[in-house]
């Protein structure tokens, strides 16, 4: 499962997604959290996957394809602009979608005139505010919390928008009914892919100029980061999850 997929498929049981429900995944990517919902769903539901970039979307399809799966489309489209035939829906889901955009509030807005009355929305958000913390000294741990953190900074992306989950939700016009919070914990024996988000980042954060490849030695990073929880013999948190869901009024 994707990082953060547990705490995903946690997140969207509890809201109450399930059988026979028709689901919105927003900015679905290649389709993650569209496959959790469509196990959810069952065959007796549906889930429509939409995002504003053609190339993730061809690999949703490939993904959903090979999974033999026929309860989950994808469709090409921008937040900000809606098709007016985008239909109606029982839930509105989205992950590591909100950081991204310029006007949350108005975007979820848009989204729920496409919710049923009583219908659900759920969001999975990461979040900068209380991270990166350890026991002790951890410089190489910070500094790739850094790098990516600065990153989707300079790409225009809101650090703090899982604090701003209930919020965001609330002046959306949304009933909220419960935000959550989950901590990444690493100890000198339980790790995170910091290394393999790093590589899959580097040409952004290079583009960015947040750091150089030499700066980062990307080949050796995984096995530097391991040597200084071990050294260190500390506990690290480097990322938060939030997640929020809330109820369109009746």
């Amino acid at each position: 499962m994707a990082i953060g997929g547990e705490f995903t498929a946690r997140l969207l049981t509890d809201s109450g997604i399930g059988a026979g429900m028709r689901v919105l995944d927003v900015g679905c990517g290649a389709g993650d959290v569209s496959l959790i919902a469509a196990g959810l769903v069952g065959a007796g539901g549906s889930v429509l996957g939409i995002d504003r970039d053609s190339a993730p979307l061809e690999a949703a399809r490939e993904r959903v394809a090979e999974a033999g799966l026929a309860n989950v489309a994808f469709k090409r489209c921008d937040l900000n602009d809606l098709p007016a035939d985008l239909g109606v829906f029982d839930a509105i889901v989205g992950r590591r979608v909100l950081m991204y955009l310029a006007d949350p509030v108005g975007v979820v807005r848009g989204l729920i005139h496409h919710l049923r009355p009583g219908g659900l929305v759920a969001f999975h958000e990461h979040d900068a505010t209380m991270v990166p913390a350890s026991g002790r000294a951890m410089p190489l741990h910070f500094a790739a919390y850094n790098w990516a953190w600065e990153t989707v900074r300079r790409e225009g992306a809101d650090p703090s928008v899982g604090f701003n989950l209930n919020e965001t939700l609330t002046q959306a016009g949304l009933s909220v009914e419960q935000v959550r919070a989950e901590a990444i914990v690493q100890t000198p024996t339980q790790k995170h892919p910091v290394a393999t988000i790093i590589r899959a980042m580097l040409p952004r954060i290079v583009e960015h100029g947040v750091a150089t490849e030499g700066e980062i030695d990307i080949e050796t990073l995984e096995t530097r980061l391991d040597e200084e929880r071990v050294r260190t013999d500390t506990t690290y948190v480097g990322d938060m999850m939030f997640g929020a869901w809330a109820r369109k009024p009746a």
